[in-house]
């Protein structure tokens, strides 16, 4: 899957990945990098930092790769606003 970001196109990029370590979600990608959020610092992911660790857990990788949807929230997240964050330091 081809996904651009802040105009950049990276190919190929998909999610393999995905687990939460407190609060803090890890997306796993194919060109082996991680993605690392902590869901208390950004606003759009209220509804997954409210979640229970049971609703976290059933996730799952939409066709392609390109994002990641949980089924018993009715939310998801693309991979590409996840690459489009700014540094939060």
């Amino acid at each position: 899957m081809t996904i651009s970001v802040n105009n950049a196109i990276l190919e190929n990029v998909s999610v393999e990945n995905v687990f939460f370590e407190k609060n803090r979600l890890h997306v796993q990608l194919s060109d082996q990098r991680e993605i690392v959020v902590p869901l208390e610092r950004i606003d759009w992911l209220k509804w997954l930092k409210d979640a229970t660790p049971e609703e976290r857990s059933h996730w799952e990788i939409e066709p392609g790769g390109f994002a990641i949807y949980w089924s018993d929230l009715d939310d998801g997240v693309e991979i590409k606003h996840l690459l489009a964050l700014r540094s939060l330091v």
